[in-house]
């Protein structure tokens, strides 16, 4: 059995949080590095370090130090577009805490590692005492993540219902 160690990322952290990111858009979502979506995964320093209502969180394998999973918070609603005008008014930036790039390398799954970064991560919110509401965004064609979030949260909009949507599922979170 394995041990985790979960943290707040360093500068330190980047590359190998980096590369479980780009590692997860291209072997699961099959898209590969797209920058209109996965640009903040280049920056991660700019996107989640420089600000103190932004975090991104690691899970080190204690065995070897390795990254072993990822997870991500911001305050960046969902913009429309891509994503449809009801949830942006919705969830406004600034006021919505936006739960990102919850990845966990094939290797480390089951282990309960994303349910525990996502409750560090509305912890985290909770603590800002800024956010009003916990969104996200996921891809259901991964397999695994649609029950899982569904553990987690609500539905707010399913574009598999949607004519010609492109099969994206919105969650809100309630804080913990």
């Amino acid at each position: 059995m394995r041990n985790y160690s979960i943290r707040a990322a360093t500068p330190g952290d980047l590359d190998g949080a980096r590369a479980v990111m780009l590692d997860t858009v291209y072997r699961d979502f099959g898209t590969g590095y797209v920058p209109r979506w996965h640009g903040d995964i280049i920056d991660l320093a700019g996107a989640y370090l420089a600000s103190p209502r932004h975090t991104l969180l690691v899970a080190l394998d204690t065995s070897d130090g390795e990254v072993a999973a990822t997870a991500a918070l911001d305050s960046r609603g969902p913009a429309h577009p891509p994503n449809p005008r009801t949830l942006a008014r919705r969830y406004p930036s600034g006021e919505t805490a936006q739960l990102r790039r919850v990845y966990v390398r094939p290797g480390h799954r089951r282990r309960g590692l994303a349910r525990r970064l996502v409750g560090e991560l509305l912890a985290f919110a909770a603590a800002d005492g800024g956010y009003r509401s916990v969104y996200l965004h996921t891809d259901p064609g991964v397999p695994g993540v649609e029950a899982f979030w569904r553990s987690l949260g609500k539905v707010v909009w399913d574009e598999r219902e949607e004519p010609g949507g492109c099969g994206v599922v919105h969650f809100e979170v309630p804080f913990a």
